[in-house]
Order: C-alpha cells, then structure tokens, then sequence
C-alpha cells in the first residue's frame, strides 16, 4: 500500500471511530443517557406513590370522621370535653433548680 491510500485509511478509521464514540451523542453518552432514563423513571414511580398515598390520605380525610378528629387532635390540640391537653416542651430539664444551677435529687 502507498502512502497516501495509509493516510486516507487511517483518516477513514478516525472519522468511523468519531463518528461510533465522539460527538455530542457518542456511544459513551447514549450509555449515561439510558443510565439517567431508568433513574428518572424509578424517581417518577417513587412520587407516583407518594400521590397515591396522599389522594387516599385527602379522601380519608375529607370522609372518615375519625380522621378527622385524629387530624384536629394532632394538628390543632383540640380536645374533647372532660379532656385534659398536656404539652411537652422538649428542652428543658424536669424538675425544680437549686442555688447553684442543679437539680433537686
């Protein structure tokens, strides 16, 4: 073979490989495409359940009244009558306080 029919045949062998691996959409990045593909579909089944679960959570609440006295009772503190509501605050120590900062053993 000549130079020149090695030159074109290296030169056709460079644009064939460019053409399979480079470029905006290469072998390599039709790959992570697909990878990001079954990504996002397992990321659209994830929030389609969690739709799911709140258009039940809504129509319970909407219909079941012990729904909806569990949500007023947890959300707003409502109580019946005869009830007694205790409200915990998280953060201080129980117990009274000595002189010197401790507490009551």
């Amino acid at each position: 073979m000549t130079p020149v029919r090695w030159a074109a045949l290296a030169a056709l062998a460079g644009a064939l490989y460019f053409a399979v691996q480079g470029g905006e959409y290469g072998t390599l990045d039709l790959r992570e495409l697909r990878r990001e593909a079954v990504r996002q579909e397992a990321e659209v089944a994830r929030l389609q359940r969690v739709v799911d679960s709140l258009g039940r959570l809504a129509g319970a609440i909407e219909r079941d009244p012990r729904m909806q006295e569990r949500v007023a009772r947890e959300s707003f503190g409502m109580i019946r009558r005869g009830e007694f509501l205790f409200r915990i605050v998280p953060g201080e120590e129980a117990g009274p306080r000595l002189e010197n900062g401790e507490g009551a053993r």
